[in-house]
């Protein structure tokens, strides 16, 4: 939805304005405000700001960012379809079986548009730090928090793909040596702590204000994501506590040891899951959200007001508020539910823009949803025509008058085309019924798999793209990596205070449940999910990792959710199962263009394992 903060509108003007300031500021005015003049508004600084932001909305692309993450997965896959939709070469059909390589589109884009946000918010930085005297000291602080925590999101991003990255905490053209997984984890988690206390409290009076910008919820929601993660990402108390900066950054020194800077002190294991419970504890203490009552409030057309979500990318689904812009296949525009749903999806609707029929969920992942969970596809079994609201689409898509719609299809046998005594494809008239099951990932038919529903559709043909914003972080994820850092090992410090949010997400997941056996709906959830907030297990089908799986359908975090639980290599179809796979290559082209050292090597190097 569209903000009071329009971060992309703004941004042109602000960066002509504040960033041309060389000429200025040994010039008479002449009625021209320097750039200190402009500073010591705050709303030209929140426009200075805002243009940061920009690079995000490529990050939810099926191109980008999200895509890879999706459909490396078990909560994700794009099968090649009867005649030859989504082939692609076999590019989405790797990603579903871990056979990609370095050569991917989707790792460059990645690469490209996280490193390019990361060094827009160090050249607005730059900016402000310049300019230090002439800000509020109030505003100066959380501002600089806002770009650094933005900037370490970007990193994350990066990292999160593939490990050893180009981290740098100042505006310049140095390159370096790719930093390694700890000294990478080390920067953010010290970055973050830092700027945490600084940040933007949100309310209800300030909400909207706020949405779409990084905040302190979401700056300590980041870390307790850091810290639940660090295993994962290969780091140990003595190496992230060893960690140097190699490099002079703003109030910081070479040589220096960033998790020390903030009185962080890794001495074993379990402080990593210390650290996790202590920022999430932050985060439900600040009192700014709660567990939406309802599911689907999270990811309505206008979700501005959802009091769960604590990061979102902004979407504006009209053409002409924001200019497309293409980044070789990745567009900065919402586009998943059109990616997953069925062809005929635009003709009911009246949609602007044509449905894809591409992606889906894994059989094996929606087996873990029970009937009544309305997180899931439901029992209803009428598809357009249930009467509850439902995660995800199965059953059939019907016209208006409740008559179950048809398409042509050419009849398939073997995998292989159906001729006629002519030579020609044998064609049927059949019901478009949307199914779980997947008849072969080289040759689905076009109704297999379950397809995303949770966001709501524009039934209306009123925008082109999805207008709902696209939801990063919310406040259940905070609640359930608090519970997973405690089964850990971890000590709480405020124990409890997460229950009532438990109960909370037990209530509306199963909010139809009283229709069956009468069951409340609490009672409902222990009775289908006995161990979803009280078990480690690395079952798929069990505990806390396929409640988080149930729960985050498609939200960015299974794929590392899988590898912290050491599952990675163990979800339907895939093929190679090298723990390798857990980080992405460094794209081809990206280790092309390295700089070489005095030896003639190159300084950047491939990831182990391509």
């Amino acid at each position: 939805m569209k903000r009071i903060y329009k971060i992309a509108l703004v941004s042109a003007l602000a960066l002509t304005a504040l960033t041309s300031c060389d000429a200025l500021l040994e010039e008479e005015s002449f009625g021209r405000p320097t750039t200190e003049d402009m500073l010591q508004r705050e709303e030209n600084i929140v426009s200075l700001v805002g243009q940061a932001y920009a690079d995000l909305r490529f990050m939810h692309d099926h191109w980008g960012y999200w895509g890879v993450n999706t459909l490396t997965s078990d909560e994700g896959l794009c099968p090649i379809r009867k005649g030859g939709d989504w082939n692609d070469g076999g590019y989405w059909k790797y990603l579903n079986t871990h056979e990609w390589n370095a050569y991917g589109e989707a790792f460059k884009n990645i690469w490209n548009c996280t490193v390019a946000g990361s060094v827009l918010c160090n050249s607005l930085l730059e900016t402000l730090y310049a300019n230090e005297e002439n800000i509020n000291p109030e505003v100066y602080g959380r501002f600089v928090g806002e770009l650094e925590v933005l900037r370490s999101y970007y990193y994350y991003l990066l990292f999160d793909s593939f490990g050893r990255i180009p981290y740098k905490e100042d505006y310049s053209d140095r390159v370096e040596a790719l930093l390694d997984p700890p000294v990478v984890w080390a920067h953010l988690v010290s970055t973050l702590e830092r700027n945490a206390p600084n940040m933007a409290v949100v309310n209800d009076a300030n909400r909207t204000q706020y949405a779409g910008r990084c905040t302190q919820g979401f700056a300590y929601a980041l870390l307790a994501r850091l810290y639940l993660n660090a295993e994962s990402f290969g780091c140990t108390p003595a190496n992230v506590m060893a960690a140097e900066r190699t490099f002079t950054v703003h109030n910081g020194k070479a040589g220096s040891h960033p998790l020390e800077e903030v009185g962080i002190n890794i001495s074993s294991v379990t402080d990593f899951y210390t650290n996790a419970i202590r920022c999430a504890n932050k985060v439900i203490d600040s009192g700014s959200y709660i567990i939406e009552p309802n599911y689907f409030n999270n990811y309505l057309i206008d979700n501005a007001g959802s009091r769960e979500n604590i990061f979102t990318i902004v979407e504006d689904g009209l053409t002409a508020t924001y200019p497309e812009r293409d980044l070789y296949s990745c567009k900065n525009k919402l586009r998943i539910e059109f990616l997953s749903l069925h062809y005929a999806f635009q003709t009911r609707y009246g949609m602007q823009l044509d449905c894809w029929n591409g992606f889906c969920a894994r059989p094996e992942y929606m087996a873990r949803f029970n009937d009544y969970d309305v997180r899931g596809a439901g029992f209803e079994g009428n598809g357009t025509m249930d009467k509850e609201q439902w995660g995800w689409f199965l059953g059939p898509l019907c016209d208006a008058d409740g008559n179950v719609m048809t398409e042509m299809c050419a009849v398939y046998e073997n995998g292989y085309p159906v001729l006629d005594s002519e030579g020609n494809p044998l064609k049927e008239e059949r019901d478009i019924v949307m199914r779980t099951s997947i008849e072969s990932l080289d040759c689905a038919d076009r109704m297999d798999g379950a397809r995303m529903y949770k966001y709501e559709l524009d039934k209306e043909g009123k925008y082109k793209y999805m207008e709902n914003d696209f939801v990063l972080f919310r406040y259940a994820d905070v609640i359930l990596m608090k519970k997973e850092a405690i089964l850990r090992g971890g000590t709480d410090d405020n124990p409890g205070i997460e229950d009532s949010a438990i109960k909370d997400i037990k209530k509306r997941t199963f909010t139809h449940s009283q229709k069956y056996q009468g069951k409340d709906p609490v009672a409902a959830f222990d009775e289908a999910y006995p161990d979803a907030f009280t078990s480690l297990s690395t079952d798929l089908n069990g505990g806390i990792l396929a409640e988080r799986g149930r729960e985050f359908s498609w939200e960015n975090v299974r794929r590392r959710d899988l590898i912290r639980f050491g599952q990675f290599e163990n979800i339907q179809y895939i093929k190679n199962k090298d723990i390798t796979r857990r980080w992405f290559p460094i794209p081809y082209s990206v280790l092309q263009k390295s700089v070489v050292d005095e030896n003639g090597n190159k300084v950047w190097t491939q990831n182990e394992g391509y």
